[in-house]
C-alpha cells in the first residue's frame, strides 16, 4: 500500500464525514435507466430543500452531464475539485466534465479507473451535503467494487426492468453487495409499462410487476415503478431531466426517504 493510495484513503473518510447520506444507485448492467433515475431522484430531493450531489462513477461511460445539461468544465479550488452545477443546484462530478470532448473514449484498464474514482472521491470539495448519490458502473468488478468499499455506502437502490434476462444481472449486483454487506434499499422497477393512446388501458409490455417476486426472496422490497414515457428520453436528450416529476415519482422518492430513515433505525 504506498503513500498516495494511504492519502487518498484518509482524504475520502475526510470528504465522506460532510455527507450525511452516501447512496448508490446500480443496476449490474447498461440499458436500464439507471442513469435517468438516479437523476429524477436528486431533482426531486433537491426540489424539496435537500443539498444533493452526484459523483458519476461510469469513468467510461459517463452520461450524467448530459442528462443534467451540465457542460462547464471542473474547476480547481482551495480546497478540490468544485463540482459543477446543474440548473437545480445539483453538484456534479464526472469524467466528461474533465475531457475536452465528450465523444472522447477513455480507454483504460481496470487498475486506472480504479485509480480515478478514488482520485475524485478524494479530491473533491463536495461541502456538506444531505445526500450524495452516486451514479454506479455497470458489471460487478474493479469500478463498482472500488466505489462500494471506498465510499462505505449506507444504502444502494437497485433499478431494473421486468425482462428476465435483466432481472438476472440485476441479480448479480444483488450478490455483489451482499458479499460486500452492503446494505440495499430496495428495487426500482423502471419502463414497468405504459397507457395505450388508442383505448388508455396500461400495458405491461415485459411482464407484469405483479406477477414478478424479484427481490423478495433476498427480502429487497420493490419500492417504486416508473412507466416508459417518451418525455424522460426528450428531457434527457435536451439535458432537462430535472424537470420532470409524476405521482410515481413522488412516491417512489417519499418510499426511498423511508428505506433510508429505516436504515438508520436499523
Amino acid at each position: 500500500m504506498n503513500e498516495e493510495y494511504i492519502r487518498q484513503t484518509k482524504a475520502i473518510a475526510e470528504r465522506m464525514k460532510q455527507i450525511k447520506h452516501k447512496i448508490g444507485i446500480m443496476s449490474g448492467k447498461g440499458g436500464v435507466g439507471k442513469s435517468a433515475v438516479c437523476a429524477i431522484l436528486g431533482a426531486h430531493l433537491a426540489k424539496s430543500g435537500m443539498q444533493v450531489g452526484i459523483l458519476d462513477g461510469d469513468i467510461t461511460g459517463p452520461s450524467m452531464p448530459k442528462i443534467l445539461g451540465v457542460k462547464e468544465h471542473l474547476m480547481a479550488g482551495e480546497n478540490g475539485i468544485i463540482p459543477a452545477k446543474s440548473a437545480l443546484g445539483l453538484k456534479l462530478v464526472s469524467m466528461n466534465l474533465l475531457l475536452d470532448d465528450e465523444r472522447r473514449a477513455v480507454i483504460w484498464r481496470g487498475p486506472l479507473i480504479g485509480g480515478a474514482i478514488r482520485q475524485l472521491l478524494a479530491d473533491t470539495d463536495w461541502g456538506g451535503l444531505d445526500y450524495l448519490l452516486v451514479d454506479m458502473p455497470p458489471g460487478t468488478a474493479d469500478a463498482p467494487l472500488t466505489l462500494v468499499q471506498s465510499v462505505r455506502l449506507d444504502g444502494v437502490l437497485l433499478v431494473s426492468t421486468p425482462q428476465e434476462l435483466v432481472e438476472i444481472i440485476v441479480s448479480k449486483a444483488m450478490d455483489m453487495l451482499q458479499q460486500t454487506n452492503t446494505r440495499m434499499l430496495g428495487v426500482v422497477m423502471n419502463m414497468a409499462s405504459y397507457r395505450c393512446p388508442h383505448c388508455g388501458n396500461t400495458v405491461y409490455p415485459f411482464g407484469n410487476v405483479k406477477d414478478r417476486n424479484f427481490g423478495q426472496e433476498s427480502g429487497i422490497p420493490l419500492i417504486g415503478t416508473i412507466p416508459i414515457d417518451e418525455k424522460i428520453a426528450r428531457l434527457c436528450d435536451a439535458g432537462k431531466i430535472e424537470e420532470y416529476t409524476t405521482p410515481e415519482t413522488q412516491e417512489l422518492v417519499n418510499a426511498f426517504l423511508n428505506a433510508v430513515e429505516q436504515g438508520k433505525q436499523g
